[in-house]
């Protein structure tokens, strides 16, 4: 049994986050985020410790990049996805629903409640997105301790083995083949595979600006629900099934 074959196809919960910068400004920040956050740019940009990062520097790259870190961001949606047969005639139906808040633990807390409702069981119940290992699960967990949130089953992984976490599928891990080095995106992926990309109104780096500019979560629910779509199509795919089509997609808001 391969890995795609580990989870009945309808077991899946497919899932995306969009994260941003934990404040809409880096002079916000306390004078010891600013001075971690300084150590952060120093990595992020390859400079020796002789050399001194402006502060104008270290406030643009906050704005760009401190998102994609669990210590400096904090998680605005997170879309999920769940494939279900249709009663009339028995295709495939993707239901997409998303978790909004501007209050982090208050997403967190409903994102949590469904789990621990409907895929509480590891055994039974995967986890499927894209790049899902290396960044929207590990977020998840770091931004659920930070507000003392208690773990469901299925994201309780703190030290557990590969074989243990067997219930987390990767779409990115799926096309490696076991090559370590490669990256390859969602929207390259969609590109290649002939099915449309997710980003079409946006991109991951216009998010920040869409939140604290605009506070618009709505547009950011509709941008991370067409990943975790386009996460569906790449494994259907991947299964050598028929991706779906536009009638097949409904959006619970």
């Amino acid at each position: 049994m391969t890995l795609l074959d580990a989870f009945d196809l309808y077991n899946i919960l497919f899932l995306d986050i969009e994260t941003v910068p934990g404040k809409p400004d880096f002079e916000e920040l306390s004078e010891e985020m600013q001075e971690l956050w300084g150590a952060k740019c120093r990595a992020i940009m390859r400079r020796p410790a002789s050399e001194e990062i402006e502060y104008d520097e270290m406030a643009e790259l906050y704005r760009t990049r401190a998102g994609i870190y669990s210590e400096f961001g904090k998680i605005v949606c997170i879309s999920v996805g769940i494939l279900a047969r249709n009663p009339d005639n028995g295709e495939p139906l993707l239901r997409l629903k998303s978790f909004t808040n501007h209050v982090e633990a208050a997403l967190l807390d409903d994102f949590c409640e469904l789990l621990k409702k409907r895929f509480d069981n590891p055994d039974k119940f995967a986890l499927c997105g894209h790049n899902i290992k290396e960044f929207d699960v590990p977020y998840i967990c770091r931004r659920m301790l930070l507000n003392q949130i208690a773990f469901p089953r299925i994201l309780d992984i703190a030290g557990k083995k590969p074989w243990e976490t067997k219930h987390l599928v990767d779409t990115m891990e799926m096309w490696k083949f076991g090559d370590i080095k490669n990256y390859t995106s969602l929207r390259l992926l969609a590109a290649i595979f002939d099915f449309p990309s997710p980003k079409d109104d946006m991109d991951g780096s216009d998010v920040a600006g869409v939140y604290w500019e605009e506070r618009d979560l709505e547009r950011i629910a509709t941008y991370c629900e067409k990943d975790v779509l386009a996460t569906v199509q790449l494994f259907l795919k991947m299964k050598r099934l028929p991706i779906l089509t536009e009638g097949q997609v409904v959006s619970v808001r």
